[in-house]
């Protein structure tokens, strides 16, 4: 057994899992804890889009809530009012925007629209003309080039003395393209230009830094600070230590062990040939659970280029991933491994306490937030209650 978690009081599906997922709450809120610590002066949010990051946004909203988060955003309105209930007083941002049609949805769960564009701006002016104040957020583009107004029309729209008085934004927010490099001269180029629109909006909240730009210090910070992948325990700046809890522990059973030998061929394509007698565990995930087909141990494009491919991690030893991955099966190597260290039933740890789930990802030539955010649906959960 992988995790360090007291099982006591998971469920028998959840024990008998083929496919396993605990989710730490307690790790969550300290996380929260501390990205609020690290934003000083400025209110911290929670990012809780994509199911939040793939860990369940009902559990994951009412631990942040109850830890002190009273801002949150989410890509889209659905999103938001799935998470209402969990986060009654809090302010909800729709970072999408909204869009004709969906207009009841904000309105019935007091939802927050991102307005990021010219189209939305001027559809949303309509909806004012309509129905009077309702609180909006702008998005302005500081050189990203994703979302957000164009900065001169943002300072442009910010002088307009014609605008409608119902017009009346809670927050300005930019977002940073470089803030996992804290020596990319592009922070500094986008911090001025957010400086200037703080300014042109004087007397609303400001926002720039989701979870990396809160590390560049203070003056990222501004009103509001956005941490998402920092409280699941990701990684956040490229080359520093993570300081964060792991939150998320993989594991899936191993449903058979077998003796395999010399020259003989491991999974499709014979892609890997074994050089010596081994044992081999296959375990019940796949590509079809997140676990993906990069990791393999040969027979990818990545293993092409000398990168090693992915490891498990069981009876206190790192196993390694070997012959392809399929869509609900992995091989790993245990031929290391005591005999009598593993047998069928038992799980593996894929990432969590043991295997930092940004190590799995570069292993797999990606970032940690594809692997939490692809979680499959045949992980039974597990919530470990915040104390």
């Amino acid at each position: 057994m992988s995790t360090a978690f007291d099982l006591t009081d998971a469920s028998a599906e959840f024990l008998a899992a083929p496919l396993r997922l605990t989710i730490d709450l307690g790790a969550l809120a300290d996380n929260w804890r501390d990205m609020a610590r690290r934003s000083g002066k400025a209110r911290t949010a929670a990012v809780v889009k994509a199911d939040a990051y793939g860990l369940g946004i009902e559990d994951v909203g009412q631990t942040l809530y109850r830890a002190g988060a009273r801002d949150f955003f989410v890509a889209v309105p659905s999103e938001g009012a799935t998470l209402r209930p969990y986060a009654p007083e809090a302010r909800i941002f729709v970072l999408s925007g909204i869009w004709p049609g969906m207009e009841e949805m904000f309105f019935e769960n007091d939802l927050v629209p991102v307005i990021a564009s010219e189209e939305q701006l001027t559809f949303w002016m309509s909806i004012l003309a309509e129905r009077g104040d309702y609180p909006c957020a702008l998005q302005v583009d500081t050189g990203f080039n994703r979302l957000g107004l164009p900065l001169d029309d943002a300072l442009a729209l910010a002088d307009d003395v014609s605008r409608p008085a119902s017009f009346s934004p809670v927050l300005v927010l930019s977002h940073l393209a470089c803030g996992d490099d804290p020596s990319s001269p592009m922070n500094r180029l986008q911090l001025e230009s957010f400086r200037r629109v703080s300014t042109a909006f004087e007397g609303i909240d400001s926002s720039l830094s989701a979870s990396a730009g809160t590390f560049l210090g203070p003056e990222y910070h501004f009103d509001l600070t956005r941490p998402g992948i920092a409280l699941y325990g990701g990684e956040a700046v490229n080359g520093m230590k993570n300081p964060m809890r792991p939150v998320a522990t993989a594991e899936a059973r191993v449903l058979q062990v077998r003796d395999a030998r010399v020259d003989e061929a491991v999974g499709y394509g014979a892609v890997s040939r074994l050089t010596r007698d081994s044992r081999l565990a296959i375990a019940s995930v796949g590509y079809a659970d997140g676990y993906l087909r990069s990791l393999s141990g040969r027979g990818v494009p990545l293993r092409d280029t000398g990168i090693a491919g992915g490891y498990g991690f069981i009876a206190g030893h790192r196993i390694p991933v070997i012959g392809r991955i399929t869509m609900d099966l992995t091989i790993f190597d245990v031929t290391d491994l005591p005999r009598n260290a593993i047998a069928a039933g038992d799980y593996v740890e894929l990432f969590g306490n043991n295997l930092p789930v940004d190590d799995v990802a570069r292993a797999a030539g990606t970032i940690g937030y594809e692997l939490l955010t692809g979680l499959g649906l045949r992980h039974e959960r597990h919530y470990v209650e915040a104390l």
